[in-house]
């Protein structure tokens, strides 16, 4: 596949598009923008893996009686700076806007929050809820567990046994951008794979193993049957983080852990811990700031290493591509864009609307 073979869209028309597909399954009121805005701004920030690509899933899902529309997180335990929610199933667009939000109100009340948010369907991109955060001068930090379907095999291990575990940490700055951490505990995301098998790309080696357990670079093996696994980044150390993400945010959030076989189901529930702290609560004479943009004026002033432009801070390589595909739009490959129309017609949405407003500039 070339890259002439790619369209180009403008974020305005794809945001009404995907609405109108979220809109046929019956959610109403601001769901099925949020759910349009929060996949498109992945898009728009690079991460195609966790943007409209999701669509067909999601429409799978609520089919089979997965996803639930137009839900709002259940407070199951509520004690000052303690939250225990229940995401009911939820679009995770809505759900983890909800949530957060929540949790922003506590912890500007009591200087810290800690959140377990249990069975929301797919979250999306984590690194939002940490901007949801910092945009409000807040520290965030995030363990997820995924219970979908085992695609990531621990260190030492020829098969998966868990999900690919983000984890994510956004911290505010005064003077710049904040910093947002945000990465699967696998090589690269389970959804990565989907957008290099939709395009019929080969992966660089050391992600993957086949269903026997040997080193492939085919992304099918993750994408279609017979399933193989993708492996953890850093050796035992990307299992380890893994393995806190699935403890905390599966099993202390109330969501659950990952412990049986696959039945093929299209559903994708995820499971977070989110600690949200005040820095100007713990830290009354401002030495935070001063230190973190300190450090961060030292740490650009390191040398460029051969190979590369410069150095970038996380969450500036999205603000980069932000720039970019917000002025010139966002590819979609055909194989994707056609998966996302086909979903539309299973909710007996004419695909001839769809793409009229996805062409929209």
């Amino acid at each position: 596949m070339t890259s002439s073979d790619y369209k180009l869209f403008k974020a305005e028309g794809m945001r009404e598009a995907i609405a109108m597909v979220i809109a046929a399954t019956g959610s109403s009121g601001r769901e099925p923008q949020q759910v349009a805005d929060n996949l498109v701004l992945a898009n728009l920030k690079g991460h195609d893996s966790h943007g409209i690509g999701m669509v067909p899933r999601y429409v799978d899902s609520f089919l089979e009686g997965g996803l639930k529309v137009n839900q709002q997180p259940l407070s199951k335990i509520d004690a000052g700076p303690l939250l225990g929610l229940d995401g009911q199933a939820g679009f995770g667009q809505s759900i983890g806007e909800a949530a957060t939000d929540m949790a922003i109100a506590r912890a500007k009340e009591h200087g810290v929050c800690v959140m377990g948010l249990g069975h929301a369907h797919h979250l999306g991109r984590i690194g939002h809820w940490a901007e949801q955060a910092v945009s409000q001068d807040l520290i965030s930090i995030h363990f997820v567990n995924v219970l979908s379907r085992p695609t990531v095999a621990p260190w030492g291990g020829a098969a998966g046994r868990f999900g690919t575990n983000p984890c994510c940490i956004g911290i505010p700055m005064r003077n710049e951008a904040p910093v947002i951490l945000d990465y699967a505990t696998s090589m690269v995301a389970q959804g990565k794979m989907r957008v290099a098998h939709n395009k019929g790309e080969e992966v660089r080696s050391g992600m993957l193993i086949d269903q026997h357990g040997h080193p492939t670079t085919n992304p099918s093996v993750v994408v279609v049957e017979p399933l193989g696994a993708l492996l953890t980044f850093g050796e035992h150390k990307g299992f380890g983080m893994a393995l806190v993400c699935e403890l905390l945010g599966g099993a202390l959030s109330g969501g659950g852990t990952w412990h049986k076989t696959y039945q093929g189901e299209n559903k994708v529930y995820n499971g977070m811990l989110s600690i949200l702290i005040d820095p100007k609560r713990l830290d009354q004479d401002d030495h935070f700031f001063k230190e973190s943009e300190a450090f961060m004026s030292w740490l650009r002033s390191v040398p460029v290493a051969p190979g590369f432009d410069k150095v970038r801070i996380a969450g500036e390589p999205e603000r980069e591509a932000m720039a970019t595909r917000s002025k010139d739009g966002f590819p979609v490959d055909p194989t994707t864009w056609q998966e996302i129309l086909a979903a539309a017609e299973k909710l007996k949405l004419p695909r001839a609307g769809v793409e009229q407003a996805a062409q929209r500039a």
